[in-house]
């Protein structure tokens, strides 16, 4: 029973791991409720997330809003840019989606705005990661975060259908919402990570700092 449930058995981290996700979940949640702070939530989230269940480290709360405040301008800036063009692809996505639903000869569109909107949305999570994870301004984490989901399509699809994935359960299950947000950051870390050492400076193995 002690390893079962002693402090350093398996069980009692992942509870722990588990607690941390509904608690960074949360967070997001309420530093996103006024959407044009979306993009420095979900960043901070990343470093967070990052730092306490991937490196170990203690503060989840200190964290996130150290981070929160840090790339605050920055992902701001580069969030309405995308917030933007996802309004663009949202009104093109439903206007689409009424002629396909009449079987009008443009509604085939209806699938690529979906598609796009779907790339932009992905689009988003890797800016906000390298803004968690490298220094740059507005140009340039959204033309690197672009670059390197262009580079890297497989591990683009695969952050794509964890996103998707995420959208899905909290549609048929609302209350997960309180979960996934922080899950589909996490697991999608391990794919953003590998991806970020293959562009990392040499002299810079940490990858904090820049990108070669």
């Amino acid at each position: 029973m002690n390893r079962l449930f002693g402090l350093n058995s398996p069980l009692v981290e992942n509870l722990t791991k588990i607690g941390d996700m509904i608690c960074a979940s949360f967070l997001w949640l309420v530093f996103s409720l006024p959407v044009i702070t979306a993009g420095a939530s979900t960043s901070a989230m990343y470093t967070t997330l990052f730092q306490c269940l991937r490196q170990n480290k203690t503060g989840l709360w200190k964290r996130f809003w150290g981070a929160f405040r840090e790339n605050f301008r920055v992902t701001t800036l580069a969030w309405l840019i995308e917030l933007l063009v996802l309004a663009v692809l949202t009104l093109d996505v439903l206007v689409f989606r009424s002629l396909w639903i009449r079987g009008d000869s443009m509604g085939f569109l209806y699938w690529a705005a979906l598609f796009f909107w779907v790339i932009v949305l992905t689009w988003f999570l890797y800016v906000a990661a390298y803004a968690a994870r490298f220094t740059g301004g507005v140009k340039e984490i959204l033309v690197n975060g672009l670059r390197i989901l262009r580079l890297h399509p497989l591990h683009a699809l695969a952050v794509m259908i964890l996103i998707l994935a995420g959208i899905a359960l909290c549609l048929i299950a609302p209350v997960a919402v309180l979960l996934l947000p922080a899950a589909v950051c996490w697991a999608g870390s391990f794919i953003l990570e590998r991806v970020f050492l293959k562009h990392a400076s040499p002299e810079d193995p940490e990858q904090e700092q820049h990108l070669a």
